[in-house]
């Protein structure tokens, strides 16, 4: 009987060895999808200041079209 509780002792101390290894890799893991997390938001917030940075750009230039336009006609009549 001391012998069944023993080897089950140690069966349970094994799965417990390999468990705390598995967690060892789950949470290697866990830290590498928190870095890509961090440096997609980093690339997301970077791209999100050029979008902004162009549509300055692209009213700048819508207007000065239509300036250009309209001296186009003065100069023409």
């Amino acid at each position: 009987m001391e012998k069944e509780i023993l080897e089950i002792l140690k069966a349970m101390q094994q799965d417990i060895k390999g468990l705390k290894e598995s967690q060892k890799i789950i949470e290697k893991k866990l830290d590498g999808v928190v870095e890509q997390t961090a440096d997609l938001l980093e690339f997301r917030t970077s791209v999100e200041e050029k979008l902004n940075e162009l549509k300055e750009v692209e009213e700048v230039t819508k207007a000065n079209c239509y300036d250009i336009a309209k001296l186009k006609l003065k100069a023409v009549k």
